[in-house]
């Protein structure tokens, strides 16, 4: 079941990556057309965001601590000190933006380039931070693979 819940995390945060490039990518053709699906892909967005980070919180507060130490004691102890630590950090961040995604997205998209803009970035910097922390999950996750394996 703990593997379970780790790939729900992991496939969220993916889902919320994909959200907010699809997000990025209708807001460069925005249109009278496009701007519910924005505004619902948006909403999505943050609600894909705040899932991942509960179902990973979760999964860190009952089922890491053993992992930690497996981490901490391996090969790869940068994996927790650096790459967990980090995430456990930017995480409010991607958390904000997220958020503010869908009020952001309340603006008049359509007239104003100004609003486009902050919406471009929004999502920008939730795509690229996003798949930095995917990356930052591999790398853990290998750090736990390596510190049980035969030495």
């Amino acid at each position: 079941m703990t593997l379970a819940i780790l790939m729900l995390h992991a496939l969220l945060g993916m889902l919320f990556i994909l959200a907010a490039g699809f997000v990025y990518v209708d807001v460069l053709n925005v249109s009278e057309g496009n701007l519910p699906r924005i505004r619902c892909i948006s909403r999505l967005t943050a609600v894909l965001m705040w899932a991942a980070f509960f179902i990973g919180g979760y999964w860190y507060v009952v089922h890491y601590g053993p992992e930690k130490g497996y981490i901490l004691k391996g090969p790869w102890p940068f994996a927790h000190d650096f790459f967990m630590e980090t995430k456990e950090h930017v995480v409010m961040g991607l958390l904000l933006l997220a958020t503010f995604l869908p009020i952001a997205a309340t603006n008049d998209l359509v007239g104003s380039k100004t609003a486009r803009r902050l919406m471009l970035w929004i999502a920008a910097l939730l795509v690229l931070t996003g798949v930095g922390m995917e990356g930052a999950g591999a790398i853990i996750s290998m750090g736990a693979k390596v510190a049980l394996l035969p030495h």
